[in-house]
């Protein structure tokens, strides 16, 4: 597996010098670098050893101004080789670059003690020492000092010993699938066009594949590609890259942009991040403080959005969410630095935990949810991302950046949770998965709205699927409606009369008591015949109110056996069909016919008349023209 080595130290502690007495490669290619003296930008190199293996070395700046630069490269790297001049010892960005590499989740590397030929041999000692100090909190505890010389040579045969020994038995863990490059340069090369740069942290990439620069949608073919100098067809993980492009210029690239498999990066600008504040940071860090945001080769203003707290303390770590002005793509577990303003100086760093925007609410009940996004456990983490995503659900492409699973080891976690109903796949097409949790709580929801609609509607048969989707389903993925359906449909809690349902207990029957009153009501309008009695005086005997024999008059209108005029006047239906007749047969007879007419046809009093030619405009059979009505074109007579 290709390992990535990378340089940390202050200024002029001689990190180039030695990285050429090692290689023979000057890093520093810029003309403003060899004017200055000092390195400005990210350089690269490769040091070869006896055994035909290669460690690949990321060269950084190791000048106050240029620390981005150095996050950019470091960010990439598998172990350091801490740079510390015998003349000056431990320097500002000595303690800022170890920071960094903690920060970014480095746990091995060692010393390299430089410029050992400008000092005599107590100093040497004294200097040593006091290395070994300072070094003892940190993760380079009791790691190789090697003191050496990049001018003389001293030393540096010792060092690259050294070097080769850690290499071997360094395991670096990388993804096998997920490409990413995270590009740290561009440039134009004559006869090639677009070329860009970068630690190819995950995945491999071939030659004419296409790809897709994140976060914007830009896609390009990878024309070539190299590795050290020399062209390969397939560059794998861990290996400092250069890919040549086709389809964009240089003017549409930048530091900062992610290679990657067209649709394999999900940018959002909110990540929710588990951060830590240094101990040595001089103040707390405040809920919506602006800070510089580094995440693998790009830099950004962000926002941090404490959740749980107002602010964070020095040496506290806490869940947070940052939020960015554009949106980033990023992938679980990945690292990130944050600095501050003023003084410009690195503060905390961490690890993304959701590279996905999501509503949360401080201090509510869903923070205390994130702490699954912690745990060791993969099921942990997919229901916690689940969780987060509600009733949207993720997609398996989703959950590939948001875990820190292979695709096979993925799926098959999916497929054992699938089995245990912790998870649900909903959308075969766009493979999206909702909790267990959740689809239970919606068939419970659905079952209780049921339940309530038979309550207040017990004389109907069931609900249409369509209105249920619309009322209690509404803001529902229409496949997880229908999912949800299904469900309690196979588990036989809910049944589906073609496109109507109901719960499995509920039967359209009237009681005793009610039956006697639909046969008391139908009497009464049946003996009222064309001038029935108002509502309440035909549910006297009964003793119940309107409201009480609702769900009866619903039943005997949908038998057809009462027409409901309005709110108080039903009709028993022979006895309205009657009163259409006599209008028809009129209005074959006459052009026109007036209220007066109906009233001498009828005998009605004023009480009826009005109300029973208004539900004969509205169902269409006479049509109203100023104080007389028509018969309605097209209307039998």
């Amino acid at each position: 597996m290709p390992v990535v080595m990378g340089t940390a130290g202050h200024i002029d502690h001689g990190k180039t010098t030695l990285v050429k007495a090692l290689t023979g490669i000057d890093c520093d290619r810029l003309s403003e670098e060899k004017k200055r003296g000092i390195t400005i930008e990210l350089g690269f190199a490769f040091l070869d050893f006896e055994d035909g293996s290669r460690l690949s070395v990321v060269d950084v700046p190791g000048h106050e101004k240029f620390v981005k630069n150095m996050v950019a490269g470091a960010a990439g790297i598998d172990f350091v080789l801490l740079v510390i001049a015998a003349d000056e010892g431990i320097m500002p960005q000595t303690r800022e670059h170890l920071d960094i590499c903690s920060l970014l989740g480095i746990r091995t590397g060692m010393v390299a003690l430089t410029k050992t030929d400008m000092v005599d041999e107590e100093w040497l000692e004294m200097v040593q020492e006091e290395v070994v100090a300072y070094l003892e909190p940190t993760f380079l505890s009791g790691c190789v000092i090697v003191p050496v010389s990049g001018r003389t040579g001293e030393g540096v045969a010792e060092l690259k010993k050294e070097l080769a020994a850690l290499k071997a038995g360094f395991a670096a863990k990388r993804r096998s699938d997920l490409a990413r490059l995270p590009v740290d340069r561009v440039f134009t090369m004559k006869g090639h066009g677009t070329v860009v740069t970068g630690t190819l942290v995950s995945g491999s990439l071939q030659v004419g594949e296409d790809v897709q620069l994140f976060p914007d949608d830009r896609t390009a073919r990878v024309r070539g590609l190299q590795s050290h100098g020399i062209s390969v067809e397939q560059a794998p993980a861990g290996r400092r890259t250069a890919v040549n492009l086709q389809g964009v210029d240089v003017a549409d690239m930048q530091r900062g942009q992610v290679l990657a498999r067209p649709g394999t990066l999900f940018p959002h600008d909110s990540w929710v991040v588990e951060l830590s504040l240094l101990e040595s940071s001089p103040l707390p860090l405040k809920h919506r403080k602006e800070i510089h945001f580094h995440h693998g080769a790009r830099e950004v203003l962000a926002r941090i959005h404490l959740l749980d707290r107002d602010k964070l303390m020095p040496g506290e770590t806490a869940i947070c969410q940052m939020r960015f002005p554009t949106p980033l793509a990023g992938v679980y577990g990945d690292r990130v630095v944050l600095r501050s303003f003023s003084p410009l100086r690195t503060i905390a760093g961490g690890r993304i935990l959701s590279p996905s925007a999501h509503a949360i609410k401080r201090f509510s009940p869903a923070v205390d949810g994130l702490a699954a996004l912690t745990s060791d456990s993969p099921e942990e983490v997919i229901l916690g991302q689940l969780g987060l995503a509600g009733a949207n659900g993720v997609s398996f492409a989703e959950l590939m950046t948001m875990s820190d699973l292979e695709s096979k080891a993925l799926e098959k976690h999916l497929g054992t949770m699938a089995g245990q109903q912790k998870v649900a796949l909903f959308d075969k097409e766009e493979r999206r998965y909702v909790s267990g949790a959740l689809v239970a709580g919606l068939q419970d929801s659905l079952l209780a709205f049921l339940a309530d609609f038979h309550a207040r509607e017990s004389m109907k048969p069931g609900m249409a699927r369509g209105e249920i989707a619309s009322s209690w389903g509404r803001g529902l993925p229409a496949k997880l409606f229908h999912l949800v359906v299904e469900r309690l449909v196979k588990k036989g809690d809910v049944v589906a009369d073609q496109q109507v349902l109901r719960l499995k207990d509920h039967k359209v029957s009237l009681a005793s008591d009610t039956e006697l009153v639909r046969e008391t009501l139908l009497r009464a309008y049946e003996k009222g015949g064309i001038r029935p009695p108002n509502l309440k005086d035909a549910l006297e005997p009964t003793g119940m109110s309107p409201r009480e024999a609702a769900p009866v008059l619903q039943v005997l209108r949908d038998q057809g056996e009462l027409v409901r005029i309005n709110e108080d006047m039903y009709y028993h239906a022979p006895a309205l069909e009657d009163l259409k007749n006599r209008v028809r047969g009129f209005l074959a007879d006459h052009e026109e016919m007036s209220a007066r007419d109906f009233k001498d046809m009828t005998d009605l009093s004023r009480k009826f008349i009005i109300p029973v030619l208004e539900f004969f405009d509205k169902e269409k059979l006479t049509v109203r023209v100023g104080d007389v009505r028509h018969l309605r074109k097209g209307t039998s007579s």
